[in-house]
């Protein structure tokens, strides 16, 4: 069955048998059937779906970094982020990233601010998570509330990342402005949101990482797919760490399930330097639905 929610501005399509749907009349609010959803905020998003980024030549381009919130076990993952921040920097992109302090997260956060400054960097994270990412010290400033409501709850709190505030009353940060919000599903809405409000050369960059990375990077590339953005997907494969997922789509490709020009979704980039470049020249593939997603 199909179902189809709406809950101030944000619409959710939940589909999967009623008994897998617990509590979905009184409780829907809670996304805890958090992987039965496929949603689209449309009320947010529409303005970008079929169109090209308005002023798009004079914005600034907002790239999106998944990547694991621990440093792996070779170094060359931790240099490669560092070496990514300091392309952003020369290329003058803003940085959203899942909002961590430690692992590749925290160092491509940290060193695009170095670079760049704050306002260089967004990290986006779920409440129920910054215990776990803020190892390093970080600390909510909580004066104030922003941003709307979702499924009944205050959908963001920006945060400062840092235990020291300036004289004048700016705080000062070493991983950028930091979003807390409810759940994962407003955490990637608002990391998408971003990426489309950027300007030539937004889009979404995989780092090495784990299951929530390639959750993450996957998702993009099937809302690519069924046409709910139109920007680069690029894994940045160090190390051949992405070896195996381009190797399956490569087979799915062989085997029917994805078409060939669909299959060029999920860009490769074997060092940072094909990065930015990957980016710029993202062609749309031709084997995309043209899906109106914006329409009751």
């Amino acid at each position: 069955m199909l179902i189809s929610y709406r809950s101030g501005g944000f619409t959710c399509l939940v589909s999967g048998p009623l008994c897998l749907l617990p509590s979905l009349s009184s409780d829907l609010d809670s996304f805890k059937t958090s992987y039965l959803f496929i949603y689209s905020s449309v009320h947010t998003l529409n303005p970008q779906l079929h169109t090209n980024m308005t002023d798009s030549e004079t914005k600034q381009a907002v790239v999106c970094v998944f990547c694991g919130s621990v440093p792996g076990n070779s170094p060359v993952h931790m240099q490669a982020a560092r070496a990514l921040a300091e392309e952003f920097h020369k290329h003058n992109v803003q940085l959203v990233y899942g909002g961590g302090t430690t692992g590749l997260m925290g160092e491509v956060a940290r060193a695009l601010v170095s670079l760049s400054g704050p306002k260089a960097v967004h990290g986006i994270i779920p409440r129920a998570l910054v215990k776990v990412a803020t190892v390093n010290g970080m600390r909510a400033h909580t004066e104030g509330q922003v941003g709307s409501k979702v499924a009944g709850k205050t959908a963001e709190r920006v945060v400062d990342s840092v235990d020291a505030v300036k004289a004048d009353g700016i705080p000062e940060s070493e991983y950028g402005m930091t979003t807390i919000v409810a759940d994962m599903h407003t955490r990637k809405r608002l990391m998408a949101e971003k990426v489309l409000e950027g300007g030539p050369g937004s889009g979404f960059v995989s780092l090495a990482g784990g299951f929530g990375t390639i959750e993450e990077v996957m998702e993009m590339t099937t809302w690519n797919q069924l046409g709910i953005h139109k920007v680069g997907v690029v894994l940045l494969n160090i190390n051949g760490y992405w070896d195996g997922l381009l190797a399956w789509v490569r087979n799915a490709v062989k085997e029917g399930y994805i078409s060939a020009s669909n299959g060029e979704i999920l860009a490769e980039a074997k060092d940072v330097y094909e990065v930015w470049p990957k980016l710029r020249a993202y062609q749309v593939s031709n084997g995309r639905m043209q899906l109106n997603w914006g329409e009751e």
